[in-house]
């Protein structure tokens, strides 16, 4: 069974941007890679072409909506198993997890596919969020993230696979085309020309700590300090996004700030700046940005808790702040701009363990 070729069908609610739809492709490609057969569900987005270009096939379902259409998955799932012969089935969200198991409840246990879920964050206590413990296999991105599952949760210990994410050499990724990219952005963005680029990247929604961000440029433009922040990352609430115009503004950071949305070439934007934030006020399951800024040796300062609070204890300590204390963060911004730390090379973290011990998990299961 170990040589055996795997039928792996992904399923998550959309393929638009972010570190779930990210790790989506890097197994599906790693799976092709290995010789497997690579599916992914999804309701579609930016990133299809880029998988199907991979080598996997892509089937458009309306499985992460949260409304009765999503029902209208079941028959097509059913129809899937069957005709690509699925061997296991990853789910990384908790509706299109409902819709799996639902899905089930129309073959024999011997037709049912193994069921590995991937649990991503610090969802609400719920029988609803429960589902993502349901799996033969239940991966977690961070050993912070599992001691949350296994406090609140009756599980099976020995169903848990801790598997952190992880990112490829992103200095190598982008070395070809970096020297002409930094070119045109010199081009493009002259008002940013010797200033000191402080960058966050997040989703554009409450709790990621874009007010304390912003709350931190004023404090180092009150100190006349040459820096301009970017803000980089999709809006999720455009009426939040509206409020963060109207708070810049009233702070006098109009030129100070820039809200840049969607990038593909957000590697490139981390590699550029000097410093970059994770501020979530909530914790993060994993905090992918963190790692990425290290491996392209940009200092990371972020909140010490969660998995952000995880992944710098062990590659950037010096970057740790208390959660949400504001004045910690203005000294440490300020350090860091005064002397800027060195950033030492880290081999953890890497695509590599990551895409080989998700494998592994599959192989396991399949075994059994």
């Amino acid at each position: 069974m170990n040589n055996k070729k795997l039928n792996i069908l992904q399923i998550l609610p959309d393929l638009e941007s972010g570190g779930v739809e990210r790790g989506t492709l890097e197994i599906a490609e790693y799976l092709v890679k290995k010789g497997h057969n690579s599916y992914v569900v999804s309701s579609g987005g930016r990133l299809v072409n880029k998988l199907i270009e991979s080598g996997s096939e892509h089937f458009h379902l309306p499985i992460g909506k949260k409304s009765p259409i999503a029902l209208l998955s079941i028959y097509k799932l059913l129809k899937i198993y069957k005709q690509y012969k699925i061997d296991i089935v990853h789910v990384r969200s908790r509706l299109p997890a409902w819709i799996v198991l639902l899905s089930y409840k129309f073959l024999g246990s011997s037709q049912r596919p193994k069921f590995v879920t991937t649990i991503h964050g610090y969802n609400s206590i719920s029988y609803y969020s429960s589902i993502m413990t349901k799996g033969d296999a239940v991966i977690i991105v961070s050993n912070t993230l599992k001691k949350f599952i296994i406090k609140n949760y009756h599980i099976d210990k020995s169903k848990i696979f801790v598997i952190h994410r992880g990112v490829p050499d992103l200095n190598k990724k982008i070395n070809s085309s970096f020297t002409s990219w930094k070119d045109n952005w010199k081009k493009t963005n002259k008002n940013l020309i010797n200033k000191k680029i402080l960058t966050l990247p997040v989703r554009i929604s409450r709790h990621k700590g874009i007010e304390d961000f912003i709350h931190l440029l004023s404090k180092l433009k009150e100190k006349k300090l040459n820096v301009h922040g970017l803000i980089v990352g999709e809006e999720k609430s455009q009426n939040y996004l509206q409020q963060l115009v109207k708070y810049i503004k009233a702070q006098g950071l109009a030129e100070n700030i820039s809200f840049l949305g969607y990038r593909s070439d957000i590697y490139e934007i981390i590699k550029i700046s000097n410093i970059t934030f994770s501020l979530s006020s909530l914790p993060e399951a994993f905090g992918r940005t963190v790692i990425e800024s290290i491996k392209l040796g940009v200092p990371v300062i972020g909140y010490n808790h969660g998995g952000v609070g995880e992944q710098l204890k062990h590659i950037f300590p010096s970057g740790l702040i208390s959660l949400n204390k504001k004045n910690l963060l203005y000294k440490k911004t300020f350090e860091f701009i005064q002397k800027p730390p060195k950033v030492e090379p880290t081999v953890l973290f890497t695509l590599k363990k990551m895409q080989e011990n998700t494998l592994m998990v599959y192989k396991n299961i399949a075994r059994e």
